[in-house]
């Protein structure tokens, strides 16, 4: 969960001058303390601050994750000149959706899913002969993101498209270097972390 601006500022407040009032912190920030309960509520439901009874509240968590780099997975990927049929059983091995294609180590080229795979198999091809190139999605439509965009920013692009992952990428003029991987998979365990 991405925190709001007021958050961050509040939670900056806390690490600065732990233990501080929720008052002082209302006149920091120029509102009233009322306005803020909500605030207090999801950071320490996060695990960022904890309130303590005439003491005030206090920093107790981690620095907020809300950018890619912070929760990104490995990258899953396949070298272009593999087959189907390898894709298929490194997809297979690894219990994942979709799977990245990259050259020279790690430049993205392409994706593949697992209806692009299936689309493949249907088409009553030599799997083994067939290079995996000649079925997946290529650059410049796959969706991906950076290390520094928000989680946000990944989860809306997931969604808008209805893919299982994005591409976490290193940009270098016109060239894409895959440094990880952002699922649905990842999306739930940060949901089940706030909770």
């Amino acid at each position: 969960m991405e925190l709001t601006e007021r958050q961050e500022k509040i939670l900056e407040l806390i690490k600065e001058n732990s233990p501080i009032s929720g008052e002082e912190i209302a006149q920091n920030l120029g509102v009233t303390r009322s306005a803020l309960r909500t605030d207090f509520s999801i950071l320490r439901k996060m695990s960022f601050i904890s309130a303590k009874q005439n003491h005030g509240y206090c920093f107790v968590g981690e620095e907020p994750k809300n950018k890619i780099g912070q929760v990104m997975g490995e990258p899953k990927q396949m070298d272009s000149k593999s087959s189907v049929y390898e894709t298929i059983v490194y997809m297979f091995e690894n219990d994942i959706g979709s799977v990245f294609i990259t050259e020279n180590k790690n430049v993205l080229v392409g994706v593949v899913s697992r209806k692009d795979l299936l689309k493949a198999a249907l088409g009553n091809k030599d799997l083994e002969k067939l290079p995996i190139h000649m079925v997946m999605t290529r650059m410049p439509n796959l969706i991906y993101v950076t290390e520094q965009d928000s989680i946000k920013t990944a989860v809306e692009k997931i969604m808008k498209h209805q893919i299982d992952s994005v591409a976490v990428v290193k940009q270098e003029k016109e060239v894409c270097y895959l440094v990880g991987r952002f699922s649905k998979t990842n999306i739930s365990k940060l949901y089940l972390e706030t909770l």
